[in-house]
């Protein structure tokens, strides 16, 4: 079970301070740049999409938490901090520069109990962990398999056929690009552990599983050498 911490939980004016905070620092992280850093031009590089991912992660975290007995308030302040640095930092320090952006918020806006601020950004720097979900705390957990889950189903799905467009290949490469919606899915029920979650991506990797064989039928109908494997680059 997770930690309860009842001496101040987060109110709802508390909370939408904080997501207006993160959509301001997001914001601010790409104006700051050079234009064209980081392929802005990329949808998903964006500060519209890392923002939007936020919401996703923390609304699907929140009702893992709700589910799963883990504090509520840790998981869902976590996940709106889990990103603020995705924009600024490298992949593979980012979640240590977004726990240092969430523990001066916190401390120096709010006036929660030290042992919430730091359970808060231990998950934040813990999220992208690549390790047993297990073994981290369950709040972490809950965020970790959200994070997770929004790579996967119809909005997964919809990211890697909006990436063909911007990197100008053809419908024909659209069965492919699903295919590894799928397999991402697969990967995470893999590393998923709660019941909640497992669940949930179940759920959405059928409808993407539904999507793929649709999407075969019309296009083997246009096309019937559409099996045939598109040179694709393996880092997608």
């Amino acid at each position: 079970m997770g930690v309860e911490i009842r001496e101040a939980p987060v109110s709802d004016d508390e909370f939408e301070e904080m997501k207006q905070f993160v959509h301001d620092y997001l914001a601010a992280s790409v104006e700051s740049e050079d234009e064209g850093g980081r392929m802005r031009w990329y949808p998903w590089h964006s500060a519209e999409y890392r923002y939007n991912h936020i919401l996703n992660v923390a609304e699907l975290a929140t009702e893992i938490a709700e589910q799963e007995g883990a504090n509520v308030d840790v998981t869902r302040v976590a996940a709106l901090f889990h990103d603020i640095a995705k924009l600024e930092a490298e992949q593979d320090v980012h979640a240590e520069a977004g726990a240092r952006v969430a523990r001066e918020y916190l401390y120096t806006r709010t006036d929660y109990p030290e042992s919430f601020v730091e359970q808060v950004c231990s998950a934040v720097e813990d999220h992208s962990y690549e390790g047993d979900i297990e073994e981290m705390p369950l709040e972490t957990q809950c965020l970790m398999e959200a994070d997770l889950l929004d790579k996967v189903g119809a909005n997964g799905t919809t990211l890697m056929l909006l990436r063909m467009g911007y990197e100008a290949r053809t419908h024909m490469d659209a069965n492919e690009m699903v295919g590894r919606v799928l397999e991402r899915g697969e990967d995470a029920i893999e590393r998923i552990r709660s019941d909640t979650a497992e669940s949930m991506a179940h759920q959405r990797i059928k409808r993407v599983r539904w999507f793929k064989e649709w999407l075969e039928g019309e296009i083997a109908d246009v096309d019937p050498e559409a099996d045939a494997e598109p040179d694709i680059d393996p880092d997608i």
